[in-house]
């Protein structure tokens, strides 16, 4: 690990159970943060995203391959590791017994922190979340984006380096989960590092610097969202939909664009060059369309697939 990374993972595995029920989980990944980066994870359902997570913070054992965590081996390390990370889980797991502030309070003690410490950061950490009126409201008061911009406060109470992120704005509305991409290019911005995983592809577009694709255990593709985008994906994209997009796509569509692809009554069509596209669109009768340029939306369902996972 040089001095620049903050988290290196060389050749991890993770697998469950054994003989024919064996499954892995974790399949032979290695990534290396830097500091001062917002990295994500991606993958759909299942692909090993959380329990990454969970082996780079000490909480599962890995079956074999290499953690360092802050500069500190992991597991063998990883509790005075985690003493300088951050972590915002899936679900909000604040205490409803505690008020807004205790729910800090209690938080930074588990670090060790001196309660005269606690209290002097406490005013930043609830102004940073916009949550300064609501000091004293107890947990069942507070709105989900409210609940959401407090677990994030309390990930901050230990001043982390890094930052570990499972979703977090999952169940926001558009609102909240701006605020939250406020708060986060802040963070990013004071030097602070972000390991992200996320199901929305516009948050991973406009929040990491490098990310990973994973399915099924392994790693495939990692790069800048644009280079990525790039490499894999043509420039541009139009979207038919009506009555008779499925038909047009089959007679006008495939000599038209460099690749085709069909889900539920939308044809996605993916070409360098729109304009022969466009032209016979304007002129068919029965369909819709969209035009525009690729995203991260595209590559990740070229790379993983259209199919649904549980």
């Amino acid at each position: 690990m040089s001095e620049f990374d903050i988290l290196s993972v060389t050749n991890l595995r993770k697998s469950y159970g054994n003989g024919e029920s064996k499954s892995v989980v974790v399949d032979g990944l290695s990534f290396t943060l830097r500091r001062g980066e917002c990295y994500g994870l991606l993958g759909p359902n299942g692909a090993g995203k959380t329990t990454t997570l969970r082996l780079c913070l000490g909480l599962t054992a890995p079956d074999s391959g290499e953690i360092t965590l802050v500069g500190r081996h992991i597991p063998r390390e990883a509790r005075p590791a985690r003493l300088r990370v951050g972590v915002v889980p899936q679900a909000d797991n604040l205490d409803p017994d505690f008020t807004v502030e205790e729910n800090l309070m209690v938080f930074g003690r588990y670090f060790g922190i001196a309660d005269h410490e606690i209290k002097a950061r406490i005013p930043k950490l609830l102004e940073f979340a916009n949550l300064t009126a609501k000091k004293d409201a107890h947990i069942i008061e507070l709105s989900g984006g409210m609940k959401r911009r407090l677990t994030l406060a309390r990930a901050l109470v230990n001043d982390p380096d890094l930052i570990f992120m499972d979703e977090p704005t999952t169940g926001l509305d558009p609102q909240a989960r701006h605020m939250i991409w406020d708060r986060l290019k802040t963070l990013l911005n004071e030097g602070k590092t972000i390991v992200l995983t996320t199901h929305f592809m516009d948050e991973a577009e406009r929040l990491c610097d490098r990310l990973a694709v994973i399915d099924h255990g392994q790693m495939i593709a990692e790069g800048s969202p644009r280079d990525l985008i790039k490499q894999h994906i043509e420039a541009e994209v139009v979207e038919v939909y009506g009555d008779n997009a499925i038909a047009w796509g089959e007679r006008e569509g495939r000599g038209r664009a460099a690749r085709i692809e069909v889900s539920g009554e939308t044809v996605f069509c993916y070409t360098n060059d729109a304009q022969p596209l466009l032209t016979t669109l304007h002129e068919t009768n029965g369909v819709r369309y969209l035009h525009r340029p690729a995203n991260l939306e595209d590559l990740f369902l070229k790379l993983t697939g259209r199919e649904m996972r549980d």
